[in-house]
């Protein structure tokens, strides 16, 4: 079990790398593989980072492999590197690292791994070399554990532990691929607070038939062409109870010929976003069910879709919370297998500020997806995922769903300290 402490934007694990060891909090991220961290005290350069400078962010979160005894460079002959480097010839990043045919053949070059890129799907960028250093997890020590010694970045302020199915990620590292891990994120409320955490489980203990005889599961979807990722399919969503389901394209069902397609289960991802004019028809199912003013000031300014100004008596938020499914119609998703997951309260319409004039803005937290013919149809953000139970049964290859109270989870796991 690991805890996870929620930020504005995704939720950070910490690791304890190197000899002596430091502790870097980076992003769990299950759409992705590559575990790095930022490496190199002032020498981290991270372009276009607003975050990184309205943080401050800590010398504490920065690896230095200099301060580390064990730590070393990769060699370009590891499987660790013809894997970041995503070569279709594993043989590339050798060569580029001036090894010999012979030594190609004998995979006996021990010249360092070359730099690396590494892109996500948002437009984000890092950049650095791959390192290898002991990984002091809670169950055992990875003596050799391989992660990107990021230097400069683009839109990535904080690194980020690579939890898909890929050699390079931190479950298959750990030895975890071939069981699981579950986790359940905690709500926006409690955000940057010190004193309660996610449950992150990984291992057997995710997977008890105990914890997964409750869970509606769903089959993860399998294509070649991503086939590190956690794909899942998506038949329909209901608004409100008495409404025939709003059927979805199959694009969210199926991969099509050229694997694209699904949706993809990404806690690195904030918000669910789905594709039109999909997106465009829940909208208006969703407005032709709600009464209350359009705030279309907060809209233009958030870039939500759709924002209201909902009435709270003596601008008592906590009152309006816990009667918002009164407030805004029900979603559920409807995934294959009969899979249903009705969305917990406060997972579609979310408060923007604080109440004023006893009335309150809240916004629809789901965007659109951006036109693409490659890659995912659409995606399922953590911040839908908050107060539901998430199980990643690997061995059968399939995702179950629970919504429950998280703090409570978090508190059976003795990870809440009282706010």
């Amino acid at each position: 079990m690991e805890p996870l402490r929620e930020v504005r934007d995704g939720y950070l694990i910490t690791l304890n790398i190197g000899t002596p060891p430091q502790e870097v909090q980076v992003y769990m991220d299950t759409g992705s593989d590559l575990t790095w961290v930022p490496c190199g005290n002032l020498s981290f350069d991270c372009i276009d980072c607003y975050d990184l400078k309205n943080n401050n962010l800590k010398s504490s979160s920065i690896f230095s492999p200099l301060q580390s005894s064990s730590s070393f460079r990769a060699s370009c002959a590891s499987s660790f590197c013809a894997e970041i480097h995503s070569s279709d010839n594993p043989f590339d990043p050798c060569a580029i690292a001036g090894c010999s045919v012979s030594m190609l053949l004998k995979s006996t070059c021990l010249r360092p791994c070359p730099s690396f890129a590494y892109t996500y799907g948002e437009g984000g960028l890092v950049s650095g070399i791959l390192t290898r250093d002991i990984l002091k997890a809670r169950t055992r020590d990875v003596p050799r554990f391989s992660f990107g010694c990021v230097t400069s970045t683009y839109h990535e302020p904080i690194g980020i532990a690579g939890f898909g199915r890929g050699l390079l990620s931190l479950p298959s590292q750990l030895g975890f691929l071939e069981k699981g891990f579950s986790h359940c994120f905690l709500p926006f409320m409690f955000v940057n607070n010190p004193n309660i955490s996610s449950p992150l489980i990984l291992g057997d203990s995710a997977l008890s038939i105990n914890l997964t005889d409750s869970l509606q599961f769903t089959p993860m979807l399998n294509t070649p062409v991503y086939p590190n990722s956690y794909y899942i399919g998506l038949e329909s969503i209901t608004i409100g109870t008495n409404i025939t389901p709003t059927q979805v394209p199959l694009t969210l069902t199926q991969f099509d010929s050229q694997g694209n397609g699904g949706m993809l289960l990404d806690s690195g991802t904030t918000y669910t976003h789905l594709p039109n004019p999909f997106y465009s028809q829940l909208l208006t199912t969703l407005q032709s069910t709600i009464t209350y003013p359009r705030a279309t000031e907060t809209e233009s300014r958030t870039g939500f879709d759709l924002c209201y100004k909902v009435p709270c008596p003596n601008n008592n938020l906590t009152s309006l919370e816990n009667d918002v499914m009164m407030v805004f119609p029900s979603i559920t998703f409807n995934f294959l297998n009969n899979a249903t997951l009705l969305l917990p309260q406060g997972n579609s319409f979310y408060a923007m500020s604080a109440p004023s004039d006893g009335s309150v803005v809240q916004c629809l937290l789901f965007q659109n997806m951006e036109d693409g013919d490659y890659g995912p149809a659409g995606v399922f953000g953590s911040f839908q995922q908050q107060n539901v139970k998430v199980v990643y049964d690997l061995e059968k290859e399939r995702i179950g769903f629970q919504a429950m109270d998280c703090v409570l989870e978090a508190a059976s796991h003795g990870l809440n300290q009282g706010s």
